[in-house]
């Protein structure tokens, strides 16, 4: 084979500028942000969605860029070794491959690259018709190559599903989240604890936030109108629970508008209390937050009271709670000061035991588990398997928990000293 150095340079300069343009398609394809091509596409840009529809195929996308690219790449290194060949003699056939693996990989390789990390949304979008034409013209190689690795592969054991990807979009979304902002800003901390929240209404169950029955405000709807009227007055409560005989028998829920239009218009003495009550609600404490946020907004109500597996009360929980989740504590001058956390000058915590495990988690940003208690005497009484004693300390996940009060077989005050602390 002979070629002149005329020829030879120019061919090589193409070939090393096509190579370029497949490495940047694939470090394009795979950098651009689903959340850009996806705003695009809802935007009318018709490149921005066919980018998607090739992202969908990845396997196929990447292999016909792989094939191509080296096709290229070992034709521009013949093309160089005949010509450095010419050049220098038999010394030609030891220059060519530093050569061209220098100019390869400067320009074809980390250049383009560098690039289209920088303009990836960009580069996929300028790029995707031509990539849709290659893609169909090397689909029976492609077919044939995928066809030998998933077999050589099933036979040494490992199986790979077609669909599989390395990490889930909702593990994606939560990993931006973590980006956002900047280390120990609390602007930044707060808005990531907002993002996670909603993220998390799927995962947390009514159970874990509601108010327990023995927090909870309820009232005898066998006591006498003015006591009644008298409770709901000093209560920071809009909707209270009216039970009957026991506190497990809730008959009503009496609204504290309802009950002021009814004393306006009926003598205190013939008002029926039940009359202006509305029926209780029940749901199940394994209702997802996301599912009663739904249910809330269809029934178009805003309190529930949840109920165990043998329908057992076991508390209530409002839209309130909910939203509190999302975006923290919400006050207003008729609530009720949050009070049961301390912070002391040595980094240790005081907290009640009646204090959930999630809150804590938001409040200082730990990383305790509540998947198998909400509060944070459950945790205690979970990990340790044994009822404390006043005194005793038990180390759970590099935290340091001193039982400091108890009343008969419940844990209400606890010191928490976090590993930065001690």
């Amino acid at each position: 084979m002979t070629i002149s150095l005329t020829v030879a340079i120019p061919v090589i300069l193409i070939l090393t500028i096509i190579s370029a343009i497949f490495s940047a398609a694939e470090t394009a394809f795979i950098a651009a942000s689903k959340a850009k091509l996806h705003r695009l596409a809802k935007l009318g840009d018709k490149r921005a969605q066919l980018v998607k529809t090739l992202r969908q195929s990845v396997e196929k996308l990447i292999s016909s860029i792989l094939l191509c690219n080296q096709l290229i790449n070992n034709l521009a290194n013949s093309i160089s070794t005949v010509a450095l060949v010419i050049l220098f003699g038999d010394a030609g056939v030891v220059y060519a491959p530093i050569v061209m693996t220098s100019l390869i990989v400067i320009y074809a390789e980390v250049m383009p690259k560098i690039i289209a990390i920088a303009h990836a949304e960009t580069t996929a979008i300028y790029l995707a018709r031509p990539l849709q034409i290659i893609i169909k013209l090397t689909t029976p190689l492609t077919f044939l190559m995928h066809l030998i690795a998933r077999s050589t592969l099933r036979m040494i054991g490992i199986k790979i599903d077609a669909h599989a990807r390395a990490t889930s979009s909702l593990e994606e979304l939560r990993g931006a989240i973590d980006l956002h902002g900047y280390p120990g800003e609390e602007e930044s901390a707060e808005e990531r604890a907002m993002l996670h929240s909603i993220l998390d209404l799927g995962d947390v169950e009514v159970g874990e936030i509601m108010v327990h029955r023995k927090n909870a405000m309820m009232i005898n709807a066998d006591l006498s109108i003015k006591e009644i009227i008298h409770q709901v007055i000093s209560s920071p409560y809009t909707r209270i629970p009216l039970w009957k005989d026991n506190k497990d028998n809730i008959v009503g829920i009496l609204h504290a508008k309802a009950l002021l239009k009814a004393t306006q218009k009926t003598p205190l003495e013939k008002l029926n209390i039940l009359s202006i009550a509305t029926k209780p609600w029940f749901i199940p404490e394994s209702t997802t937050l996301r599912e009663q946020l739904q249910a809330f907004r269809l029934r178009q109500e805003h309190f529930a009271l949840v109920v165990d597996e043998y329908g057992a009360l076991m508390g209530v929980v409002t839209l309130e709670d909910i939203l509190e989740e999302i975006v923290g504590e919400i006050s207003d001058e008729h609530d009720l000061p949050l009070e049961g956390v301390w912070t002391r000058r040595d980094g240790t915590i005081m907290t009640l035991g009646t204090i959930t495990i999630r809150d804590l988690n938001r409040k200082f940003e730990w990383t305790l588990p509540d998947e198998e208690a909400s509060t944070i005497a459950g945790l205690v009484l979970h990990e340790s398997r044994v009822i404390p004693k006043v005194g005793q300390t038990f180390l759970i996940q590099g935290f340091q928990f001193r039982i400091l009060k108890r009343v008969r077989n419940q844990i209400t005050l606890l010191k928490i000293t976090p590993p930065m602390a001690e």
